[in-house]
């Protein structure tokens, strides 16, 4: 959780989004358009792709659960929305049919990701209310982190 706070720190600074040796009077706008990787732990790993994830707890059986099947209709509707956040946005829906979780995440390069959450995600406000209407549907949160590709 201290590493989550950490990173979610990080990427809401400006500094997170610019080169420590860029001008100071330079706009965060303008930072981000020229970020470079952002170093954690101590040198020993960096990103330059930040994560936003939507997720909560779906019941019933993973095949034939009423609430997993309402998500998927919420999903369909609101990704044409998610997929304007970048042209270079992965995005990953995954499912857990022991645990019963649905997580969907997007994953966009940092430089895309300050005027993303500045329009406050969208459309992540419309598919959290249109979630949580769904019965069978709990525990609702949202995080961002990093997500890097290891080759």
């Amino acid at each position: 959780m201290k590493f989550g706070a950490i990173i979610l720190a990080t990427i809401a600074s400006a500094s997170a989004f610019s080169n420590p040796t860029a001008n100071s009077h330079t706009t965060r706008n303008s930072m981000a358009l020229n970020a470079e990787s952002v170093p954690l732990a101590n040198g020993s790993m960096s990103f330059n792709r930040v994560c936003r994830e939507w997720r909560c707890k779906y019941d019933g059986d993973k095949s034939t659960s009423e609430s997993l099947e309402a998500i998927s209709k919420v999903l369909d509707e609101c990704l044409p929305e998610i997929k304007k956040a970048s042209k270079d946005i992965t995005i990953n829906r995954l499912v857990c049919g022991g645990c019963l979780d649905f997580k969907l995440m997007m994953t966009l390069p940092l430089a895309d990701f300050g005027p993303w959450e500045e329009n406050g995600f969208a459309p992540e406000s419309d598919f959290l209310e249109k979630i949580k209407a769904i019965d069978g549907v709990s525990l609702v949160e949202t995080q961002t982190i990093t997500n890097m590709v290891i080759n």
